[in-house]
């Protein structure tokens, strides 16, 4: 048993480790001489321009920033009360609290990663000043990890809403 709650305990945290790198770090579109995501666009390695409201469907980007930091967010709380009830649940009891925060998280990544896979293009097109040089670019590893982070706080949702408090 304190196996199987070391692996949950673990699991957890590499969630939320993937939401934080993925929302953070800036390779959601790369190539080989720039590097995009959510926050801002680096030509050179060092020529970065943050994403304002100058930027043509800027709301599309602040979707995406969001609803990743708001996975972010619930992923950790749902961290939290996972530790509460694993000391304040009675014996027998499922972790359903946890298991509704951390599909919430799932949800929320799973939203913003569709976003930025549906609007990218589009994105792009409209601000060339600022793209030009991107267009040979692919999907980067933030972008990568986001969709992993999903599967994983998929899994560890559908683990809480199985498992249930035992001595």
């Amino acid at each position: 048993m304190l196996v199987l709650l070391a692996f949950i305990i673990v699991f957890h945290i590499t969630s939320a480790a993937l939401l934080l790198v993925a929302t953070i770090d800036n390779a959601w579109w790369v190539g080989e001489e720039f590097f995009a995501d959510i926050w801002k666009v680096c030509v050179n390695n060092t020529n970065c321009t943050e994403l304002n409201d100058s930027v043509q469907d800027f709301s599309t980007v602040q979707a995406v920033q969001a609803t990743m930091i708001l996975s972010t967010i619930l992923c950790c709380i749902a961290f939290l009360i996972f530790l509460l009830q694993l000391f304040r649940l009675k014996q027998g009891e499922r972790f359903v609290l946890t298991s509704i925060i951390q599909l919430m998280a799932c949800l929320c990544v799973m939203i913003a990663a569709s976003i930025y896979t549906d609007r990218r293009k589009d994105i792009h097109e409209k601000n060339e000043e600022l793209y030009a040089q991107t267009s040979g670019g692919s999907f980067g590893y933030s972008f990568i990890l986001a969709w992993v982070a999903f599967a994983f706080t998929f899994i560890s949702g559908l683990m809480y809403l199985i498992l249930r408090k035992r001595k």
